[in-house]
C-alpha cells in the first residue's frame, strides 16, 4: 500500500493541506498515520475516503451528513434504509433549490427584456434596489 505526504494528496485531490487536517480533526478522516518525524502519511484507503467525501460534497451533502454517510459506508447493507432516507431528503432540498433558481432565471430574463425595451433608463438597478 502506497503512502503519500499531505502535499501530494492535497495536489492530487485539489484540496488544501488545511482541509485535510480539518477533516481529520472533525473525524471525517480517521487519524492519519505519521512517520517518525510526525509527517502525515496517507494511504490508498485514505484517498478513497477523501474521494468519497468530495463526491458527497458535489452532491450537496453537508459535512455532518457526510459523516453519517461514511458510517453507513462501512456496512451498506445494514444502512440501506438510512442512506435512502438521507438521499431522498437531499433530493427534496435540491428540487426546491432548482425551483428557486428557475424563478431567479425567469426574473433575470424579464429584467433583461425590460431593459432592452426601455427607451429611458434600464430598470434593472431600480428592481434590484427594491426592498
Amino acid at each position: 500500500m502506497a503512502n503519500y505526504h499531505i502535499g501530494a494528496i492535497a495536489h492530487k485531490l485539489g484540496l488544501t493541506p488545511d482541509t485535510l487536517r480539518y477533516y481529520e480533526k472533525i473525524g471525517l478522516l480517521p487519524r492519519v498515520s505519521r512517520n517518525p518525524s510526525g509527517i502525515r502519511l496517507y494511504n490508498d484507503k485514505d484517498v478513497s475516503r477523501l474521494k468519497f467525501i468530495q463526491r458527497a460534497q458535489q452532491m450537496n451533502f453537508t459535512l455532518a451528513e457526510i459523516a453519517s454517510l461514511l458510517k453507513m459506508r462501512e456496512a451498506p447493507q445494514r444502512a440501506r434504509k438510512q442512506v435512502r432516507e438521507l438521499t431522498a431528503k437531499k433530493l427534496v432540498e435540491v428540487e426546491a433549490r432548482v425551483k428557486e433558481l428557475r424563478t431567479l432565471q425567469n426574473e433575470l430574463q424579464l429584467l433583461i427584456n425590460l431593459c432592452t425595451g426601455s427607451k429611458d433608463s434600464c430598470p434593472i438597478i431600480r428592481e434590484i434596489d427594491k426592498t
